[in-house]
């Protein structure tokens, strides 16, 4: 099985079937497949071999889509980057990778011309409409005067994709993720139901994130259609819904929550909304209740998991949300294991611990990563006999039902992104006036957390909150910079080891809770 799978299914079973949906364009899986086998032969003309790394920075579209398939058409590798990162941390995951190509949008051209500057060699595509920049070829044009090619035919055991995370150590990782482990994936989603072949899909999280590859995989297996939009916003997603009579859709709860609390949401007619996903982060029950009162029709699920596990681990369908389910609680869990994948419960020495007992949350199955790439170190501390240690601490009811209750890495998810403490205090650390620091997350009732720093000055020194908050974002993305600074001039709490005591700084924020992340 490749990812190229399901597009060669379609132009044989349903070649004149809606594919893509992107503003006025429409086209069926005839034209997707010819300019797919084009867009491949282009890539490879401008020099990249099989297994080379083409990267992309695009805010979605219908020639992300495009590229996702033709990267698998043409033997090469995908590394969608991340929209929300700084140039620098875009710059440092081209180096890391070594990709020859880059596709960029209007919106991405001034960081990849700026990009073809730092990395000798490095190519690009103009991704969109308009007048193409200099120094960057034309998306279209790379297609027109390419004759197709046929497919690669990748193993399932090949690497299909890179996509970046945070770094632990301040370095964001790039998960290597085959053929195989996306395909398994996605039909593990369409055996529990997930996106049937029916399904007119909303691409509205961003395509770069692997949350929204869970569905995006699983349609381009079953033949859906797929209605793309450039962003999130709620008028956006409504009124594409609206337009396109969208059946599916993913959203993490911070959407979920801008979606259902929007003023206009009774104007548009949403009738032929029937499922939402959500995941990347947890949902609040009170923003869960307002979701489903705001859209009685429509059945929620929640996936968990991560991108190293392709990405889904556990489901909770819809008939655990309501009734019975919801009597037991179970709208609270993250679900029960997923075809295809075991789940277990260890402690600090991996063993496996009785149910209802706090641990580390480890999953099996053919969907873990093939490792992060070029750190097999690092690979090997994750990925134990098998099996990924997620990070999560979390416990198994006696019916199989995962709740996640906190995190054993240091790591905090806001807007469903996630965040390593580390990059942040790498970057805090480097302003003159900071001494020591941490980095924690704390309640938010709009993002789930919210990065909050505490921060002791080195002596003589001073800065203010927002000069420290100004200052990450020179370094970092701006959603990984603190949301709040607390300067004090108390050392920070450490254990015996001389290592900070971060529970002892989030316990103020978090007494009282059911569940120590959000």
């Amino acid at each position: 099985m490749n990812i190229t799978h399901g597009l060669r299914r379609a132009l044989q079973i349903n070649p004149n079937g809606l594919a893509i949906v992107y503003g006025d364009r429409r086209r069926n899986w005839r034209e997707v497949g010819d300019r797919v086998a084009r867009l491949a032969a282009g890539i490879r003309a401008m020099g990249a071999q099989a297994g080379d790394r083409v990267a992309i920075l695009s805010l979605n579209s219908d020639r992300y889509l495009e590229l996702y398939l033709a990267a698998g058409w043409s033997g090469t590798v995908i590394v969608p980057l991340n929209i929300r990162w700084s140039p620098l941390e875009n710059e440092d995951a081209m180096r890391d990778c070594r990709a020859g190509i880059l596709f960029v949008d209007k919106a991405f051209a001034p960081v990849g011309s700026a990009l073809a500057k730092a990395i000798p060699g490095l190519k690009l595509v103009y991704a969109d409409d308009g007048e193409t920049p200099a120094g960057m070829d034309n998306y279209e044009k790379l297609i027109e005067r390419s004759a197709p090619m046929p497919d690669a035919m990748r193993e399932s055991a090949d690497l299909c994709g890179i996509f970046y995370t945070g770094g632990t150590t301040g370095r964001s990782k790039g998960v290597m993720l085959s053929h195989g482990n996306l395909m398994v994936n996605a039909l593990n989603a369409l055996g529990e139901g997930l996106w049937p072949s029916t399904a007119t899909y909303l691409h509205a999280a961003p395509m770069f994130h692997l949350a929204n590859g869970a569905a995006m995989y699983s349609i381009l297996l079953s033949g859906g259609s797929n209605v793309v939009i450039q962003g999130f916003t709620p008028d956006g997603v409504a009124a594409a819904i609206q337009r396109n009579r969208v059946t599916d859709t993913l959203l993490v709860p911070t959407m979920i929550q801008m979606f259902v609390d929007h003023p206009k949401l009774g104007d548009y007619d949403l009738s032929s909304l029937r499922g939402i996903a959500y995941g990347a982060s947890p949902i609040s029950e009170a923003v869960l209740g307002r979701a489903m009162k705001a859209l009685p029709n429509v059945q929620f699920t929640q996936a968990y998991g991560m991108t190293e596990l392709s990405p889904i681990a556990t489901l909770l369908h819809w008939r655990e949300h309501i009734g019975e389910g919801r009597a037991k609680g179970r709208h609270r869990a993250a679900g029960r294991v997923t075809l295809g994948c075991e789940i277990k419960i260890v402690d600090s020495d991996d063993k496996t611990l009785p149910t209802g007992t706090v641990g580390e949350i480890a999953v099996r199955g053919d969907n873990v990563m093939m490792g992060y790439w070029e750190r097999p170190e690092e690979t090997a501390k994750a990925v134990i006999d098998g099996w990924m240690h997620t990070g999560d601490g979390g416990y198994m009811d006696e019916d199989g039902f995962v709740y996640v209750v906190d995190r054993v890495k240091d790591m905090i998810i806001s807007g469903g992104e996630n965040i390593y403490s580390a990059e942040v205090e790498n970057a805090l650390a480097q302003h003159p006036a900071v001494a020591q620091c941490a980095v924690i997350g704390i309640p938010n009732e709009r993002w789930g957390e919210q990065v909050h720093a505490v921060v002791v000055a080195r002596p003589g020194a001073s800065a203010t909150p927002d000069e420290l908050m100004e200052f990450c974002k020179t370094l970092i993305a701006g959603y990984k910079c603190p949301r709040s600074v607390e300067i004090t001039d108390k050392p920070l709490p450490l254990s015996g080891a001389g290592k900070i005591l971060k529970r002892e700084l989030r316990k103020p924020f978090w007494e009282n809770r059911e569940r120590r992340v959000s």
